[in-house]
């Protein structure tokens, strides 16, 4: 992920502090999110918003989509070990290219992700889900703030290379 010499988004003196406050940021309304449905819904509750979204508790053990969920407790440290080397790698980044503010966002809101996570699968063992979106029957997979945080994160990772490489040009 080695990055080019370009200056698109670049902010000179910039520091690791202010990503690193935005990870906090996400990772406290994760947890704050879903201590709300811990507290006050049970397994598989669920309660109408709209006609095509409802807040539920769902329990994931697997990673996306349910992954490996029923692999028989295994996969509990290994997708913990891969947030956690996650969280070395994008902190790693972060201290790197402090003034690449897309690439920064992007990563920050995928660590402020990972750790609500991995927070989840030590504290519980699955990750606690909740936001449910659905339209005529079928349903999209339960998600919560760390999800959501995380593919905004991986969206911004490519839009920031599309436009790193358009740059180059």
């Amino acid at each position: 992920m080695a990055r080019g010499s370009t200056s698109f988004m670049r902010s000179p003196g910039a520091s690791l502090w202010p990503w690193l406050a935005w990870a906090v940021v996400i990772l406290l309304a994760d947890q704050f999110t879903k201590t709300l449905i811990l507290g006050y819904y049970r397994l598989g509750d669920a309660t109408t918003i709209t006609s095509f979204f409802n807040i539920v508790r769902a329990h994931n053990t697997g990673a996306a989509f349910s992954f490996l969920s029923d692999a028989g407790g295994w996969q509990r440290w290994l997708f913990t070990g891969i947030g956690v080397a996650a969280t070395l790698f994008i902190v790693w980044q972060l201290r790197a290219h402090p003034g690449q503010k897309l690439f920064c966002f992007a990563l920050s809101s995928i660590l402020g992700g990972a750790v609500g996570n991995v927070v989840d699968r030590l504290m519980h063992g699955y990750v606690v889900d909740f936001l449910d979106f659905h339209l005529r029957g079928w349903h999209f997979p339960a998600f919560n703030i760390a999800d959501a945080a995380i593919t905004v994160g991986a969206v911004c990772l490519i839009l920031d290379e599309l436009l790193r490489v358009r740059s180059a040009r």
